[in-house]
């Protein structure tokens, strides 16, 4: 079994804890890209709010689903490094 440093486990800890912590800035991002690619969509074709509203909910949801992908991988990590220093 291959022992591992704990300030090895703090750095790997912080860089998870940045990673999970950066997707709202990804959210605000796709939000308002898809928000403003919707609205000239809705003007070129002219159906005013329909694919706006339509692209946001999709941004938000691909998203959130990313995050919880995401949340659960690093909890499995977190739960395997937990279990060896306990």
């Amino acid at each position: 079994m291959k022992k591992v440093g704990r300030k090895h486990n703090r750095i790997t800890n912080l860089g998870q804890l940045l990673m999970v912590s950066a997707w709202g800035a990804v959210l605000v991002i796709a939000s308002f890209l898809c928000l403003f690619v919707g609205q000239w969509i809705d003007v070129r074709v002219g159906t005013e709010p329909l694919f706006m509203l339509g692209l946001f909910i999709l941004a938000v949801f691909l998203v959130i689903a990313r995050l919880y992908s995401e949340s659960r991988k690093i909890n499995n990590q977190m739960g395997n490094i937990r279990r060896r220093h306990a």
